[in-house]
């Protein structure tokens, strides 16, 4: 599923919260793992006087220097590595590379060497979860472990699913992990209320309508999950919930059920963007405070180049 592990790295304390969570899916899978660095070009070096060649060349021994220190680190947790510095644009070398290599997963830390936000991730996080052709996970540096790298065990996995096919690809990787660290699976559907646009309120006759089709779906969704649970194997619990704010009645969730991982795919049922599912994933992206995984469902050829690429006619071009 993980074969290949994308690490992206800006030597700073904050980015290194996603060492434990590296070790703990690189283990679950057998992943092996490429730590990346880029040195990152100011853009205004595009129109100030070139940057030092001797300082340039002092940061890259320096960089060189820091990869291979965290690569012994891994290597020591029983992970197979290597390691590449790239020059340019952090999240376009990011997203380039990841096009070119072809990794399963690019593991990100939502904060680096800007430092914390009131954002859930970086402006650089956030642009390569949106634009990445692979599945993406975000790990919150609010939120650093413990010193210990290796001692990391997921123990509740909340899984999001709407009943379609598309979503279900993201149960086998759930699993394993699950698996690998004697979690515990928690299935959520969440049924939508209907939405009654009016400029006057809902007769009872509307109001009773709505209701019937909110007790029908909930009935159906509880089948759906059970015949879910029938298939797997370990500690699978399921939650059906009503709600008319998808994004927030999740948060609510991750909280309640004490979650310390989040899977969910890249595009719903009722996705029609062009990148990722913006009503939910967006929104989680931006707002959560637990891990995240985004699961890839389409193939990168499947995805639509953004309307800055196309005028560049260079898709796939960050």
């Amino acid at each position: 599923m993980f074969k290949r592990i994308l690490l992206p790295l800006d030597r700073s304390a904050l980015a290194e919260c996603v060492l434990p969570h590296t070790i703990a899916v690189a283990r679950a899978f057998e992943s092996q793992v490429t730590l990346l660095h880029v040195m990152d070009t100011p853009r205004e070096a595009r129109w100030r006087r070139a940057m030092d060649p001797l300082n340039w060349q002092i940061r890259k021994a320096e960089a060189k220097t820091y990869l291979h220190e965290l690569e012994l680190r891994l290597q020591a947790a029983g992970l197979l590595t290597e390691t590449h510095i790239l020059e340019g644009f952090a999240a376009e070398q990011i997203i380039g590379y990841s096009d070119t290599y072809a990794p399963q997963l690019i593991i990100l830390s939502s904060h680096g060497q800007s430092g914390l936000s009131d954002w859930g991730a970086s402006s650089v996080a956030l642009k390569i979860a949106l634009r990445a052709r692979t599945s993406v996970m975000i790990v919150r540096a609010a939120r650093s472990l413990a010193p210990d790298v290796t001692g990391l065990r997921y123990q509740r996995i909340l899984v999001p699913m709407d009943g379609t096919q598309r979503v279900e690809s993201i149960l086998p990787a759930a699993a394993a992990l699950a698996r690998a660290h004697d979690a515990q699976i928690v299935l959520v559907h969440i049924v939508q209320k209907p939405s009654l646009p009016r400029r006057t309120p809902p007769s009872r006759e509307d109001v009773e309508l709505a209701d019937q089709l909110v007790e029908r779906n909930q009935a159906e969704a509880t089948l759906y999950l059970d015949q879910l649970r029938s298939r797997m194997a370990g500690k699978v619990e399921a939650r059906v919930l009503v709600s008319d704010h998808l994004a927030a009645t999740l948060h609510e969730l991750v909280e309640q059920e004490k979650t310390d991982l989040v899977l969910l795919s890249a595009h719903s049922r009722s996705s029609r963007t062009r990148g990722l599912d913006g009503d939910v994933v967006g929104n989680l992206i931006a707002y959560g405070t637990t891990p995240l995984v985004i699961m890839q469902d389409r193939a990168p050829a499947q995805t639509a180049p953004t309307p800055t690429e196309a005028a560049d006619g260079e898709p796939g071009r960050p």
